[in-house]
């Protein structure tokens, strides 16, 4: 008899370990707005799986993309809500909580991609995402280049002053609107979905977006030029909520640290990458593609746009336009 209950007795205990393994999991969820083709949707996907083999399976994390859980602003007020724990999300977001770190969105604060990266390796980083997390409670992991932003139109564009009266669509967002206002286009925040037929009817005559949303957007379809303004290298944060990062490890920290850093330098190989063949195939379909003096742009920028209208501290934009 006792050797059956001791028999009995072990077969529970090895079918509790299962059952306990599994409730020791965590699940999360990883929110963006992107589409799945797209690398910021891929290597958040390479992130999570990475997650759960570094942790032993401790982590779970499911992403959604597309707006699957709302837009921007619906997933950024997600991570104070705790609906979501982990989102992908543009400085311009981050700036509603703390201003000052808006100021990587001023026109030509960055050289290119490889600048972008070097301020992320910064003291200024550090501190201007401590600015962040001490608004906001949630904490910046990672960032990645989502691509520098030029302009496309209707006319041809050389230099700033060609750009006078020009109808242009352009995001709400005031660092956004900085270039083109400076230069006297005539600024329209049309929804995003609605830009092509916007250019297609001639509502505007011009646009300013990444060259691969110009490729994903088919606007090339309905601009004859495509002008290099690089007037802002745009780029996006992983931010894990307060609530979730609160509860994490130091160990396990440093591993969503790691990883989320390393998805995001492989996203932003894959975007390089891919706007350097982008040149060429606009070329390709017949389009102007032309190279301007950036000098002109910014000379007229710093002239006519001030930090402060916008909550940007002067001495920031200095530390980065340093940062080597």
């Amino acid at each position: 008899m006792k050797r059956l209950t001791t028999t009995i007795l072990g077969l529970v205990g090895a079918l509790a370990l299962p059952i306990s393994g599994a409730l020791a999991q965590t699940a999360l969820k990883w929110a963006h707005v992107y589409e799945t083709s797209e690398p910021f949707h891929t290597e958040s996907v390479w992130a999570a799986e990475e997650i759960a083999k570094r942790t032993d399976g401790r982590y779970k994390i499911d992403v959604f993309p597309a707006s699957q859980l709302g837009k921007e602003s619906d997933i950024n007020q997600g991570l104070t809500l705790g609906t979501v724990d982990i989102i992908i999300s543009g400085s311009s977001f981050a700036a509603r909580e703390f201003p000052p770190i808006g100021v990587t969105y001023f026109p030509f604060i960055f050289r290119d991609a490889d600048h972008l990266l070097a301020y992320t390796k910064s003291d200024k980083y550090k501190e201007l995402t401590a600015g962040y997390e001490e608004a906001s409670g949630h904490h910046i992991t990672a960032t990645t280049y989502y691509g520098t932003r030029h302009t496309t139109s209707n006319k041809p564009i050389e230099k700033c002053a060609d750009m006078q009266g020009l109808k242009i669509r352009v995001p709400d967002v005031p660092a956004y609107l900085a270039m083109p206002r400076a230069c006297g286009a005539n600024t329209t925040p049309i929804a995003f979905a609605e830009v092509y037929l916007a250019l297609q009817q001639g509502t505007v005559e011009a646009q300013e977006n990444p060259l691969t949303t110009i490729e994903a957007k088919k606007f090339y379809e309905v601009q004859k030029h495509i002008v290099l303004t690089g007037h802002i290298v745009d780029h996006l944060n992983t931010i894990v909520s307060q609530s979730r990062w609160s509860q994490l490890s130091d160990e396990d920290k440093k591993i969503f640290t790691e990883v989320m850093q390393e998805a995001a330098k492989r996203a932003t190989d894959k975007i390089v990458a891919r706007e350097k063949e982008l040149v060429q195939g606009f070329k390709d379909k017949g389009l102007t593609v032309t190279e301007v003096d950036k000098s002109d742009f910014e000379k007229t920028v710093m002239e006519k746009v001030t930090f402060e209208e916008f909550g940007y501290r002067k001495e920031d934009w200095e530390a980065i336009k340093a940062v080597k």
